[in-house]
């Protein structure tokens, strides 16, 4: 964590410990030990054992893992083309900030307002109603501007409730970039920049800008800001590269947008950014500037990069996996070859779903979501996919049934039916006893 003065002594700025391994994470009757720290738990309260399992992995920061090795190329790239003044690299990077983090700076120091979708209970980690598991990088964003830093990446895992699938694990690791202007280092290479002027007084937001901003600053930053992002999809993926720009929405950016690329034929999401709000800014302490933000995933990359099917994979401590990765230079390519392919078994669970759409608490009584992370917290890593394939509502009683189909399939060796059946039979009688529902098996 390159930080500037005694930044990283504030509680909220907790690292991680680079020596040894990070301490033990679990959950008592009455709090959760996380890295070291208490946190008292309440009704908010629904991180799981095997999610604090990862908790200090730090796969961004092991030595050769594929997510170093990409984070390793974005830094080097980014350290090679932007040299500040005193000739050092003008971007920062911090790798290493702890993963826990208070709701305000995951959700309100970014502009995301109370009962936004995004804090639901059902999509995130909380150790309590204030304090939680980031689920995303952006979490530090304001803290980071507030130190006074005006350029710098930021790498970390995140933690999101999800489905089950090749492609989503409830553990994640994005990487993001922030770079603010002041209006000297904005106009300072345009004709009659001194002249030209961040802001405007009685100005409307539109699509194209906010309300405060001038329209050529707002064109340069986003000029800028596509020039870096093409940049490097080109230096990770070559520069024959088909790129597209999509117009989208976040609540910390104005305008936002998403980078496409061509891969294999079809167009896929790399990445999303946008012209930083000010109100953020302003609140930060660097309400003279204007900034722009981009935010990526490391694994999404790494798997096209790599050609890594499954995104489990990343966890697994499998020699024959792990040596792939241990080039002598990170910009020497590597495509993985898949490891002996253990066959897959299949077992479905029906049942019926609670009555009443919410509990006591005001919160709803069953989501998918809590499913999916009942089945992670039993069969972990075993399981490959979970997927809805009936859902079906009683004609004379109104009531609901889902019936889902559940993949198992080791990463390393295969599995046998009995040690299936052991674990499917522990989901059926969680799923009754933990969430209410009423079994069909």
């Amino acid at each position: 964590c390159q930080v500037r003065g005694n930044l990283c002594s504030h509680p909220s700025w907790r690292r991680l410990s680079t020596k040894g391994h990070a301490p033990q994470s679990v959950i008592g009757q009455d709090s959760a030990q996380v890295l070291g720290q208490s946190y008292p738990r309440d009704d908010f309260t629904n991180v799981t054992p095997k999610i604090l399992e990862k908790v200090g992995r730090n796969l961004h920061n092991q030595s050769h893992h594929p997510l170093w090795l990409i984070k390793e190329r974005i830094k080097a790239h980014f350290y090679s083309s932007y040299i500040g003044r005193s000739g050092n690299p003008l971007f920062s990077v911090h790798d290493n900030l702890s993963p826990v983090v208070t709701t305000e700076q995951n959700f309100d120091s970014l502009l995301i307002p109370p009962g936004h979708p995004s804090r639901k209970r059902g999509d995130n980690y909380y150790l309590n109603r204030t304090t939680m598991l980031r689920a995303h990088t952006s979490a530090h964003q304001t803290d980071l501007v507030r130190s006074g830093l005006d350029a710098f990446l930021l790498a970390g895992d995140v933690y999101r409730r999800d489905e089950i699938d090749a492609s989503h694990y409830p553990v994640f690791h994005q990487m993001e970039g922030v770079r603010l202007f002041s209006n000297r280092q904005l106009f300072s290479r345009v004709q009659n920049g001194g002249e030209l002027s961040l802001f405007e007084r009685g100005g409307r937001r539109s699509p194209e800008k906010q309300e405060t901003h001038t329209l050529e600053a707002v064109k340069l930053v986003e000029f800028d800001l596509k020039r870096t992002l093409t940049q490097l999809v080109s230096y990770l993926f070559g520069a024959d590269l088909e790129i597209r720009w999509v117009d989208c929405y976040f609540p910390f950016t104005h305008p936002s947008f998403e980078m496409e690329v061509r891969f294999q034929g079809d167009w896929m999401e790399v990445l999303g950014c946008g012209v930083m709000e000010q109100e953020l800014l302003n609140s930060a302490g660097a309400g003279d500037k204007l900034g722009w933000a981009f935010g990526l995933g490391l694994e999404r990359l790494a798997m096209v990069l790599y050609s890594i099917p499954d995104i489990r994979l990343f966890w697994s401590q499998d020699e024959r996996f792990l040596k792939q990765f241990r080039v002598q230079d990170i910009h020497q390519p590597v495509c993985f070859q898949t490891l002996s392919k253990y066959p897959p078994l299949h077992n479905d669970i029906s049942f019926w779903l609670p009555n009443g759409k919410e509990s006591e608490a005001g919160r709803e009584s069953f989501t998918e979501n809590d499913f999916y992370e009942l089945v992670r917290s039993i069969g972990g890593d075993l399981v490959e996919k979970v997927s809805l394939v009936d859902n079906f509502t009683h004609p004379k009683t109104g009531r609901r049934s889902h019936c889902y189909r559940i993949i198992y399939r080791h990463m390393e060796r295969t599995l046998t039916q009995q040690e299936v059946q052991r674990v499917h039979q522990q989901i059926e009688q969680a799923a009754e006893s933990e969430l209410g529902v009423q079994g069909r098996f």
